[in-house]
């Protein structure tokens, strides 16, 4: 009986989850060269080639400076985390190509997808927040709430004193088939300002029936006057690449400004200043 119960838990939540993110899918069957390892980035009407290995490499516009994190604080390990320097396309999880050279991905972050039709909006927040603790051995600090009952989930707990990789990867992947956009929202601190935005905050909706979450891997600040703007990372459904999201504003990408308005106006999503949460 309770092998049954179990199942269609995971059925159910499973099910949920494919209302908290959607995304309409185009396959293309080709890509050739779509490489990130250097990018032609404009600055005072000049071109300047720009090797980025890191988020961190990633130029900020002219008059702006990059707002630097304390060593070995969540904030620092957004920025500093590795680029696919190889290959820019978004890839599903069972390996075809969601998007390629003409898709909104400004950069690809080098992080397994996995197996699995799990990793998606709400998923891949929980998985950058979770490798951060992991590396820093915070083990106590990783856990997350699961939809059905509010309750927290820790891996310490599961994992029973195996601190081996393959394990934690086991665990966020039991984490994300039964948590989503609602149950992480609930967990998240509302900021009350837009302005006040910090690395490692994030946009996220719960919807009905849709919702979606980004996190904000980077934050820079004009020189003379403040203000912010701020670079944004996602994952979608199908389960797919974690990547940086491009800005219409061609002037601006991949940055946005934290003075955004009413709505902050996305390649995949919309979102308004109430949807921003902090852990």
């Amino acid at each position: 009986m309770h092998q049954i119960i179990n199942i269609a838990l995971f059925l159910f939540v499973s099910f949920n989850n494919q209302f908290y993110c959607n995304q309409t899918v185009k396959k293309e069957q080709t890509v050739t060269n779509n490489v990130v390892a250097v990018h032609t980035y404009p600055i005072k009407n000049k071109t300047k080639k720009v090797q980025m290995n890191k988020i961190n490499d990633i130029p900020v516009p002219d008059g702006y400076e990059r707002i630097e994190s304390s060593d070995l604080s969540f904030g620092w390990y957004l920025q500093n985390l590795n680029l696919n320097t190889l290959d820019n396309t978004v890839y599903s999880y069972d390996g075809s190509v969601i998007m390629g050279e003409y898709g909104y991905q400004y950069a690809v972050i080098n992080m397994d997808i996995g197996k699995r039709d799990l990793q998606q909006c709400a998923d891949a927040v929980m998985r950058l927040r979770a490798e951060y603790l992991y590396h820093q051995k915070k083990y106590t600090e990783i856990h997350f709430n699961f939809l059905s009952d509010g309750k927290p989930r820790y891996y310490t707990s599961y994992a029973k004193g195996n601190r081996t990789y393959p394990k934690f990867r086991k665990y966020m992947d039991y984490i994300f088939a039964y948590a989503n956009t609602g149950s992480l929202k609930n967990e998240l601190k509302k900021v009350n300002n837009p302005t006040d935005i910090q690395i490692g905050d994030v946009f996220i909706q719960t919807g009905q029936p849709f919702g979606h979450a980004v996190i904000v891997v980077d934050v820079a600040k004009e020189k003379r006057t403040g203000e912010k703007i701020f670079m944004l990372a996602q994952s979608f459904m199908p389960a797919q690449s974690i990547h940086i999201l491009k800005n219409d504003d061609k002037k601006l990408s991949p940055w946005y400004s934290a003075k955004f308005g009413k709505s902050l106006e996305l390649p995949s999503w919309t979102f308004v200043p109430d949807d921003l949460r902090r852990f």
